[in-house]
Order: C-alpha cells, then sequence, then structure tokens
C-alpha cells in the first residue's frame, strides 16, 4: 500500500507539503497540489483512517452496541438514530459482541449508543472516565459523560395489566424477558406491583427470553394447566407473536380463550388475527433523541436524561372475560 512518502519520494517535496495536498490546504500552490494528487491517483494512495482520526481526533462515526440483531425491534430503531446522525454529518456503524467493545477506548468511534445488556455498567464507567461520550438506552448510570434516554417501562407493564384487570381478568400470566435485561426487570416489578394491589389475582410467572420459542414454550405450558378463560402478558411482541403461532395449531381461542397482551407494537402486529393488544412508543423516535443526546455530549452541550412515553393499542387479542 502506498504511503505519503512514497508520494512525496515521487513528487520530490517534503511529507508536509503532500499533506497539505491531500487535504486540501491553500498553502500549496494549485499546481503542486495537482502534481501531488495525481500521483496519489496513479499509486492508488489510500489515507490511513485511523491516522488522520487520531489527528483530528474525530472519525465522523458513531458506534450502536446492540445485544443481538434479532426480532423485529431493531429496524425502527436504527432508522431514527441514522437518519438524526446523517443529518449532522456523521454515520453509524451497528455492534454486537465483547470484541467490538474495543472500538471506544481506541477512540475508532467519537461516542457509543448502548442497548446491550452484555456491556457492563463498569466497563461503560471506565469509558466514561476516560472522556468517551455514551448514551445508555438500557440502564440508569450517572456521569457527565453518559446520559440515559430510557423507556416508561413501569408505566407500560402497569397500563398492561391494568387492561387486563378492566376487561375482567384474574387469572393472569405474565412471560418474563431475559435475566439481566433492564427493560425486563422494569417492566415485570411493575406488573408484580400492579397484581399486588388485588387481593383476588391469580397470578403467575413463565420464563421468557424476548424471542418467539419462548412464547411458544409459554403457550405449551398455559394449555397444559388451562381449566378457564386466561390472560397473558408477554413482556414483549416477538414472545406474543410466538404465542400465536402456537395457539393456531390448537382448539384454543385467542381472545376467548386465552387473552394476549405485548408490549413494543412492532410492525407486524398490525397483521395478527385478531389484532394483538400492545404498548406502543416510537422505536424511531427513541433512536433519534438518543442519537439527538449524544451528539450533545460530544458538542459538551447540556442534555437532560428523558424517558419515551408509551400508550396502550387495545386489540380483539383482549376480551372482556363474561365474553369469553
Amino acid at each position: 500500500m502506498a504511503s505519503i512518502k512514497d508520494i512525496a519520494k515521487q513528487a520530490g517535496v517534503s511529507i508536509s507539503t503532500v499533506s497539505y495536498a491531500l487535504n486540501g490546504s491553500p498553502k500549496v500552490t494549485e499546481e503542486t497540489a495537482a502534481k501531488i494528487l495525481a500521483i496519489a491517483k496513479e499509486l492508488n494512495y489510500v489515507p490511513n483512517a485511523a491516522a488522520r482520526s487520531l489527528k483530528k481526533r474525530e472519525t465522523k462515526i458513531i458506534g450502536v452496541f446492540l445485544t443481538n440483531y434479532g426480532g423485529a425491534f431493531y429496524g425502527q430503531l436504527l432508522q431514527g438514530i441514522q437518519d438524526t446522525l446523517n443529518n449532522k454529518g456523521y454515520e453509524m456503524i451497528v455492534c454486537s459482541g465483547k470484541e467490538s467493545h474495543r472500538f471506544i477506548p481506541e477512540r475508532m468511534i467519537d461516542g457509543a449508543i448502548v442497548l446491550d445488556y452484555f456491556f457492563s455498567s463498569g466497563e461503560l464507567i471506565r469509558h466514561a472516565d476516560a472522556g468517551h461520550k455514551i448514551v445508555v438506552m438500557d440502564r440508569e448510570l450517572e456521569h457527565p459523560n453518559i446520559n440515559q434516554v430510557l423507556l416508561h417501562n413501569t408505566s407500560g407493564a402497569t397500563l398492561a395489566i391494568d387492561h387486563l384487570i378492566e376487561k375482567g381478568h384474574r387469572k393472569i400470566y405474565a412471560v418474563t424477558g431475559p435475566e439481566g435485561s433492564y427493560d425486563a426487570t422494569q417492566r415485570i416489578e411493575a406488573v408484580r406491583q400492579s397484581v399486588g394491589r388485588y387481593s383476588d389475582i391469580e397470578y403467575q410467572e413463565l420464563p421468557g427470553d424476548f424471542n418467539k420459542p419462548a412464547g411458544e414454550k409459554a403457550a405449551k405450558q398455559i394449555i397444559k394447566e388451562f381449566t378457564e378463560p386466561v390472560a397473558v402478558f408477554c413482556l414483549n411482541d416477538e414472545m406474543a407473536i410466538g404465542m400465536y403461532n402456537y395457539l393456531a395449531k390448537t382448539k384454543f381461542v385467542i381472545g376467548k380463550d386465552i387473552h394476549i397482551i405485548g408490549f413494543d407494537n412492532i410492525e407486524l402486529t398490525q397483521y395478527t388475527q385478531p389484532r394483538l393488544a400492545t404498548i406502543d412508543y416510537s422505536e424511531r423516535k427513541w433512536g433519534a433523541v438518543s442519537a439527538e443526546h449524544l451528539l450533545k455530549l460530544i458538542a459538551n452541550e447540556q442534555a437532560e436524561n428523558e424517558r419515551i412515553y408509551v400508550t396502550l393499542i387495545p386489540g380483539e387479542s383482549v376480551g372482556n372475560i363474561s365474553e369469553s
């Protein structure tokens, strides 16, 4: 690979002159600059991005760290991030896995947006202590270089349980989320608090992991125990869809025998039959706001922690218990 030294040698100029020419500096005459650029093209010179970012102390790239890429959840979220970053001249790379964590200390990115419960809080604090700018979407961390943009998980879970109870349901299951997930923990704690306010609720939790197979497994268990109509709160829509898939192979009717509500209002829920009741918020807005906050941190501007509000989307998947 050709280097600046190679160009300087062939052009008969100093390395600094080549650097000025490649960066469009007016310190070099048009004639000399044209000559240097022609030689660079002839030698197939490619600028060293790492060296250039070290000198300028910026890459114009933001890292988005996710637990995984599975499911239908991330599309709109990433679109919101990308649109906001592109409007400000930044690009993004999406990362998953421990090896990518080094992008932060090696300054291969200008900042990080984190929605990855495998990324430890201790590690994030160390990066923030070193001056790196970070927005977290999945935990509460207090640090001048860290901003929080979180979902109103507690409100959403409370809305879901209250909706089931208002419909007359007194036998309720909750399909939980993955261990270590902030969103899952917030939601299940709110569920327990909500059902705890009623003495006549029969409540049971089934293990889940935010993926369809967990919903299928939960549906199988519910059918095994079935004696009367029940209501189920799946802590995300993916598991609710998995439950739909399993129940479609049985005699049990959603909205009559088994009443289901999810969380996230992913696009697929619009096409479910019956329409899945769920908790709605804008994934695109959540992503966009997170990107806005990170850009403010990078520019050393004030940015307050923010919560993304949620609303209930009723659906025929939850009927009145008297209609069951």
